[in-house]
């Protein structure tokens, strides 16, 4: 217990899935947290069973296709509980009938991600720094993805826009490390959040699986408890960096799922 305790932290997307677990486990462990998300009555759903438990949390409307929304947020969290020390920018859009290949992908589309995902990460951050530096350092965190650092058949915007976050989480590190604030990202891989559960088929499931190093999937914990760690004291000497949560999806040679099928087939005969 008290791994962020007096820590004030603002979650954006936080009223399911990364966000919710994220928001649950700062508050359980000392932080008091705003769930700021689109679906206002699932944040303040969502901060009214953390104050249950014991935690402290507030819920608030954020569209964070809309810097004046963005900046109210933040100006919400200084306000309700006087400084901003966590910022976690965990808004991310993605569409598959829309977002495909470069030569097909709606460009309105294109535009539409790059503004949620990449410069909603680039808002937050802007609005909140300045607090940041008043209050003596701060930790930024950046959802980006595990789809920032290989290409793919589909969601061109998607991917291009975490890879925007990845480097943007760079620049933001060494642009203010020296005011005492961290910045990094963490990149899920397929996690089962509710939204993934409910959308993607067992067959999909099934392929991912089969790629990762691990043999099962993340939950949504596995990302809020590295988001835990990095808005602690415990990673004070970790900035720039982009962790990637994604059960060892990428770390081999993208043969080898097919290539231990094609020996356990060959010695089966």
């Amino acid at each position: 217990m008290g791994r962020v305790q007096g820590k004030v932290a603002l979650i954006t997307g936080g009223a399911s899935g990364i966000g919710l677990s994220s928001a649950t486990l700062l508050a359980k462990e000392g932080a008091k947290v705003v769930i700021a998300d689109f679906n206002v009555a699932a944040a303040k759903e969502a901060a009214a069973l953390i104050n249950n438990e014991g935690g402290e949390a507030v819920g608030v409307f954020l569209d964070a296709g809309q810097e004046s929304s963005i900046k109210e947020a933040v100006d919400f969290t200084v306000s309700q509980y006087g400084t901003i020390t966590t910022l976690f920018n965990n808004v991310g859009l993605t569409n598959l009938q829309k977002d495909l290949d470069v030569v097909n992908i709606d460009l309105d589309e294109w535009d539409r991600l790059m503004n949620v995902n990449t410069k909603s990460v680039l808002l937050g951050s802007r609005f909140a720094i300045p607090h940041m530096i008043k209050a003596g350092g701060g930790s930024i965190i950046n959802t980006a993805s595990m789809s920032a650092f290989a290409g793919d058949s589909l969601r061109s915007a998607y991917g291009a826009s975490k890879a925007a976050v990845v480097n943007l989480t760079r620049y933001i590190a060494a642009q203010y490390g020296k005011d005492h604030i961290r910045c990094n990202g963490v990149a899920p891989g397929l996690i089962l959040t509710p939204a993934a559960k409910n959308n993607m088929p067992a067959a999909v499931l099934d392929i991912f699986q089969k790629y990762n190093a691990l043999p099962y999937h993340g939950e949504a914990d596995d990302i809020g408890y590295t988001v835990l760690f990095l808005a602690s004291d415990e990673s004070k000497f970790i900035t720039g960096q982009t962790i990637q949560v994604e059960g060892g999806h990428y770390i081999s040679n993208p043969t080898i799922a097919d290539f231990e099928q094609y020996m356990k087939q060959a010695q089966a005969k």
